[in-house]
């Protein structure tokens, strides 16, 4: 039988996973179209790897298992699978066609929604994926001040101009490199030593795990208006998720563009670019950005019922009060059981588990964790993605799964053989490593006696 959602004594049977694993090995390149939905980041020899079905909060893989879902599509999966309100939207716009010869009517809707929803977006454009939109800013920022040079923190995309500064960037060119650098996030000095008056703009996503500290993300606005920098917003995750209106709205930091994808459609292709009419005004001939599917319609269809059901039903609310139940939760969980080599952190709606080295391998115990709550039916990956067909008896049953998986956890590591418990392969690690860090032309200009900025000519 299937393994459903509860202890079951056995591991699931993935036999047909494996079957079409075996097939696409040797035809697909990585096995994946997404690293993050790989065998690597599910233990291989215990984790399904295809999942067929989906509903509400649960999946279903090939081999009939049923698990409960904290990886929500990595991201888009805000109301749950097969929710009513977006998939009647899609079967609706079916009727009448997917893509056409011409523009679509859709297109002025959506763009009329997202302005009245999303603090400062003046002009709307859309595309398809996160990173064709992240993309879109930094050429748009080089355009608009005449600069070259990108400061970035977190992840935004495939792309030349941020992958040239990862551990992943063979076939870009140096010369790609060697405009783009990182900085730290909530460490205002760090952009201040790397800020220059050649950058076009600061991208950065709003947060991720890391809280922030009540002054950095209002600094930063600071520090680009001084430089006539533009502040990008790279709301993949934040988007829909921490507040309607995003991280804008949330914090009350305004950026000059703000970028949108996974949670705008609740698992169709869309991703937009918002912010100032001036800026985004070079759109209109000066930078190019058009593309085919750009007005698909099932997507931008999909995309109004979910953002204005995220509107209706306060879903970021429901979303904040049972993530605050799940983190709370877990940390009491850690505190009972002394486990200073495991933490939580995040916010409500996203957050993290992490395992110190100060115990062993901290891949070798998420691993196990992993495991152990696969044995359970739930779907980990060691973050948790909240949505809204998340119920509270999920959180109560998950707070139980985890008490049992963080006890066997603790007996391993306090005997020493984590690795032995391992049924399957080792996770590895997602790649994250960045370079070029903090790293500008050095200038001779006079330290600014308030903020210590330099003292650069101040734009606009």
């Amino acid at each position: 039988m299937p393994n459903k959602v509860k202890y079951n004594p056995q591991l699931p049977d993935i036999s047909e996973s494996n079957v079409l694993w075996q097939r696409a090995r040797g035809l697909i390149p990585a096995g994946t179209q997404t690293l993050a939905k790989g065998p690597t980041q599910f233990s291989n020899g215990v984790a399904p790897k295809y999942l067929c079905k989906g509903k509400g909060a649960r999946v279903w893989d090939v081999d009939g298992n049923e698990f409960l879902d904290y990886n929500s599509g990595i991201g888009p999966i805000i109301l749950g699978y097969c929710h009513p309100a977006v998939d009647d939207a899609i079967r609706c716009q079916l009727e009448d066609g997917i893509t056409f010869s011409l523009m679509h009517p859709l297109e002025v809707e959506l763009a009329e929604l997202m302005r009245d929803t999303i603090p400062n977006a003046e002009s709307v454009r859309f595309s398809k994926t996160g990173c064709d939109v992240t993309s879109a800013a930094v050429r748009l920022a080089r355009a608009y001040t005449g600069r070259e040079r990108v400061l970035c923190c977190g992840y935004h995309g495939w792309h030349d101009w941020y992958i040239s500064v990862t551990d992943r960037n063979a076939g870009i060119p140096a010369s790609a490199g060697e405009l783009t650098h990182t900085f730290n996030y909530n460490d205002i000095d760090s952009v201040i030593q790397a800020i220059d008056d050649d950058t076009a703009c600061v991208i950065l996503e709003p947060f991720v795990f890391e809280r922030e500290n009540g002054s950095f993300l209002s600094g930063l606005r600071e520090v680009c208006d001084f430089h006539g920098t533009l502040l990008v917003f790279d709301e993949m995750w934040t988007g829909f998720r921490c507040a309607t209106g995003g991280a804008q709205q949330y914090f009350g930091v305004r950026a000059d563009l703000s970028l949108f994808s996974k949670a705008m459609a609740n698992g169709m292709p869309i991703s937009a670019i918002t912010g100032r009419g001036d800026v985004m005004s070079l759109f209109e001939k000066d930078v190019f950005f058009f593309t085919t599917f750009g007005g698909e319609a099932l997507s931008l269809a999909a995309s109004i019922a979910c953002i204005q059901f995220i509107r209706d039903h306060d879903v970021t609310g429901y979303i904040a009060q049972i993530g605050q139940q799940l983190l709370d939760g877990l940390k009491r969980l850690i505190d009972a059981d002394s486990l200073d080599y495991v933490s939580v952190s995040g916010y409500p709606f996203r957050t993290i588990m992490n395992f110190s080295a100060s115990a062993g391998n901290p891949l070798e115990m998420k691993t196990l964790v992993q495991q152990e709550l696969i044995q359970r039916g739930i779907l980990w990956a060691g973050t948790h993605n909240l949505g809204f067909s998340h119920t509270q008896e999920d959180i109560e049953y998950t707070l139980d799964a985890f008490a049992s998986s963080l006890t066997i956890l603790k007996h391993a590591v306090e005997t020493g053989n984590v690795r032995q418990h391992l049924k399957g392969e080792l996770l590895q690690p997602v790649f994250r490593k960045t370079s070029h860090f903090n790293v500008k032309p050095r200038h001779n200009a006079e330290i600014g006696s308030d903020h210590g900025f330099p003292r650069l000519k101040r734009v606009g």
